[in-house]
């Protein structure tokens, strides 16, 4: 990549367990927690993309403490495991995103309403990593009011109960339009695909922007007449 890392896709992983889990289907979970863990315990970092998912990775040490077999490298790999916000914070991107401005291949002036999913924020502490990095990218942040507040999507929420869920959504809608963003980044697609139905403004993944700042492509949901 970009950024001086071999990104590889392990073959024998599959679902990280967290709808199970959310369920009561415990065994399900763990079956699919040491399925995992045998196919990504060989790599230096383990870098999820959607934060339910990073935060059912890093509980896996947890949910498996009192397994002799597995308990040791359930840990080893709990510990290596980062949302993708934490591995390029470390990474960093000042030169490829000064070099992407200078070339004048990102917008200016884009207002960003960031969305901070509740598996991130509190479900793995993470929150400045994200719009730190969508500053540094040259993005404008816009907080959202009430930003602590849950979307509705909440894992399987936003089906067993969707009366409550669309009256969450329909207030992160409201609090969202009173930012006058020009688009909202969020941290997981659970909360992007709630958010999308609800509001005027396009709804990306922070990398998508993050990517777009450093060479990469506009993101698809950009289109020319939504913003500048």
């Amino acid at each position: 990549t970009r950024l001086g890392c071999e990104v590889t896709v392990a073959a024998e992983a599959g679902c990280c367990g967290a709808l199970e889990h959310h369920l009561g289907k415990r065994e399900a979970a763990l079956a699919a927690a040491r399925r995992n863990i045998a196919a990504w315990e060989g790599f230096d970092a383990i870098v999820a993309n959607a934060s339910g998912c990073g935060t059912q990775v890093k509980d896996y040490g947890f949910m498996l403490r009192d397994d002799s077999v597995w308990a040791a490298r359930a840990a080893a790999v709990s510990a290596k495991a980062r949302d993708v916000t934490e591995l390029v914070a470390e990474l960093g991107i000042a030169a490829e995103a000064a070099e992407a401005r200078f070339a004048k291949r990102t917008p200016q002036g884009l207002d960003v309403a960031y969305h901070s999913a509740c598996s991130l924020a509190h479900g793995q502490k993470v929150t400045a990593e994200p719009r730190a990095l969508l500053r540094e990218a040259g993005f404008a942040v816009r907080e959202i009011p009430e930003g602590h507040l849950c979307c509705g999507s909440a894992g399987s929420y936003n089906i067993l109960q969707p009366e409550l869920a669309e009256r969450l959504r329909a207030r992160k809608a409201r609090n969202i339009a009173t930012t006058g963003a020009d688009v909202v980044a969020a941290g997981n697609i659970g909360c992007m695909v709630q958010i999308a139905g609800a509001v005027a403004i396009p709804v990306v993944h922070t990398v998508e922007l993050l990517d777009w700042a450093t060479g990469g492509p506009r993101p698809q949901a950009l289109s020319e007449g939504q913003t500048a």
